[in-house]
């Protein structure tokens, strides 16, 4: 199976649904002034990179910018669909888009160079394309090393390291109801041990976990400030604190890192705005890849690109074999059955 090949599910996301009754239109998120309105999941340091470079190609686009994590993102935009207010997403999972395209809340769009798009990294069902994606994002584990000095701690490398009882109370992970990275590695662990083996280990792992976020890089923030030793996160976050100057070390799980696509779609809505499919052609152009790529060496095209330091000269060698069909099909299940066996530990939302 090609790893990265996603399709189309009809049942997905029942949780993301549920707490999309709770989302009102501005009520989470950072929002930034302007006429062409972006929803995205985007890092905050990576928009600080991205978004100059398109108003530099583009200065007679006005951006407006809705930021959350990936939960986030999703439940608003399920809030919306029968009020759509946003004109495109922009690096929001893909299977995220797959539930909207099922609610026919995406338009159709090819945009320019979808042809140098990776199969399976973009939409391979509809003809215009209802979703492209940019790069890919993966599970890492995140230490400091000062603080691990500290309490004679060892880096783990594996998930089997992860429940050792030197770790107890000591690691910080995100809950996959409310994060992308959260689930990508709650289904990734499910996936390699199968499911009894998988809550198994998911029973024990609980009880070395101090705290689940509500976002995938607030782990690695932890861990960097030191509020925690070790933080289960998704690895650009590490590296891009590690280059920061944090006394971080990351590692990739010897089994197998999980994984997601973040994606960009226009939105259904009754006048399609001319700028917004000039931002989505922006998006996927060489040089918003040569950006993606400075960090994320798993991006949608085939541009040359440099691992950054710490990730294998073949950074898919360290990727799971994910069926993001299976995920899809029992992300509700998956949900439903971790919140109750593990929400107690969760940050106040």
């Amino acid at each position: 199976m090609n790893i990265f090949q996603l399709k189309s599910r009809s049942r997905f996301m029942g949780a993301i649904l549920g707490m999309a009754a709770l989302m009102t239109i501005l009520g989470f998120g950072g929002v930034y002034a302007g006429d062409l309105l972006v929803y995205t999941a985007l890092e905050d340091d990576e928009i600080a990179v991205y978004l100059p470079a398109f108003k530099k190609a583009h200065p007679e686009i006005n951006v407006t910018l809705y930021r959350d994590s990936t939960g986030i993102v999703t439940a608003k935009l399920l809030a919306e669909k029968d009020n759509i207010q946003a004109d495109v997403v922009w690096g929001t999972a893909a299977t995220s888009l797959l539930v909207c395209n099922e609610l026919g809340m995406l338009q159709g769009y090819n945009p320019k160079g979808l042809e140098m798009v990776r199969k399976g990294m973009k939409d391979g069902k509809n003809d215009p394309a209802r979703w492209v994606g940019i790069k890919a994002y993966v599970t890492g584990v995140v230490g400091n090393t000062i603080e691990m000095e500290k309490k004679k701690l060892v880096m783990p490398k594996s998930y089997a390291d992860l429940l050792k009882p030197m770790y107890k109370g000591q690691v910080v992970m995100p809950n996959p109801a409310s994060s992308g990275t959260g689930f990508l590695t709650v289904s990734a662990i499910l996936q390699l041990m199968g499911e009894e083996k998988g809550w198994d280990y998911l029973d024990q792992l609980h009880e070395n976990i101090a705290m689940y976020t509500h976002s995938g890089s607030k782990p690695a923030k932890m861990a960097g400030k030191g509020e925690f030793p070790i933080g289960i996160s998704f690895a650009y976050r590490g590296f891009k604190q590690r280059a920061n100057g944090e006394p971080v070390e990351i590692a990739f799980p010897a089994e197998g890192s999980g994984y997601e696509v973040e994606a960009n779609a226009l939105m259904k809505k009754p006048r399609i705005k001319k700028d917004a499919k000039v931002f989505l052609d922006w998006a996927i152009s060489p040089e918003a890849m040569a950006l993606y790529a400075k960090v994320y060496p798993i991006v949608a095209t085939d541009i040359k690109v440099d691992a950054p330091e710490g990730w294998p000269s073949d950074p898919m060698s360290v990727l799971v074999e994910n069926d993001l069909e299976w995920a899809a099909n029992n992300r509700k299940r998956i949900l439903k059955e971790w919140t109750k066996r593990y929400d107690s530990k969760s940050a106040p939302k």
